[in-house]
């Protein structure tokens, strides 16, 4: 196939990037305003990032490039063939390299920051989207690394799942996001959530801000956010709490919660 392919090189860096993303999809359109857009963008724009985008269909069979068919055994939808997608997957890899292969699907292991993490620290990786009723299984036993889901609900294919991956993923390549700061203390970064965040007016609709942030003292407002970090991590998702134990500065400041 030929490098002219509207969807071959779909966002490029110039330069050498830290993450370069392959996406394996036959709707690459609806990847171009998310890929230019906030910070992501202009982490395509100065090359931290790289994307590009491969399509099934370029490589389907017949006048009409059917990349679905009816399933085996029967039942309702169409699966998407194992040949396009395996050749669109050769196709992308002898352009650009090996990359650690993420077929997108409801049955993978759900995605989370520490899965983030990883895949931005891997230099080169692929998002496989599905559609119809699903990806024929041997594309997953013969090129997925992994089978990766975001969350236990159906969507209509892998584009969005492909979106969210990317977006948590490419803010944590360095150089991304403005403040390395940012990073460590975002929600989840350490098993909990994030503190509550407050900014001006000090007074909106009869709610003051917490005094101590007002405070100017760095070492109390640090240690009153850690404290509601926990403070939200009970009462709104515990079982990260079962996830990532409790440390002894935190059992402290439970019990000074207790108090409260």
């Amino acid at each position: 196939m030929s490098d002219d392919r509207p969807d071959a090189n779909h966002v490029v860096s110039k330069t050498t990037p830290r993450l370069a993303i392959e996406i394996v999809t036959l709707f690459p359109e609806v990847f171009a305003p998310f890929l230019q857009a906030s910070l992501l963008g202009k982490a395509v724009a100065s090359g931290l990032i790289a994307v590009a985008t491969t399509n099934p269909r370029d490589f389907a069979p017949g006048r009409h490039r059917q990349v679905d068919d009816s399933p085996y055994g029967g039942g309702p939808g169409m699966v998407l063939r194992p040949d396009p997608v395996a050749a669109a997957i050769d196709d992308a890899e002898n352009r650009r390299g090996r990359a650690h292969r993420l077929l997108l699907s409801p049955s993978g292991r759900l995605f989370d920051q520490r899965c983030a993490a990883d895949l931005a620290a891997r230099g080169r990786i692929m998002l496989i989207c599905g559609r119809y009723e699903g990806v024929d299984e041997r594309i997953a036993q013969l090129y997925a690394d992994e089978s990766v889901s975001i969350g236990d609900y159906v969507l209509a294919g892998g584009e969005v799942a492909a979106a969210v991956i990317i977006e948590a993923t490419a803010r944590l390549v360095p150089g991304v996001l403005g403040c390395g700061e940012s990073v460590v203390e975002e929600s989840f970064a350490a098993g909990r959530l994030e503190f509550s965040q407050w900014t001006r007016p000090p007074l909106f609709r009869g709610l003051g801000v917490p005094e101590v942030l007002l405070s100017g003292n760095h070492a109390e407002v640090a240690r009153w956010r850690r404290r509601e970090a926990l403070r939200r991590t009970m009462s709104h998702r515990p079982d990260l709490i079962d996830r990532h134990p409790l440390t002894e500065e935190e059992r402290a400041m439970l019990a000074e919660l207790d108090e409260s």
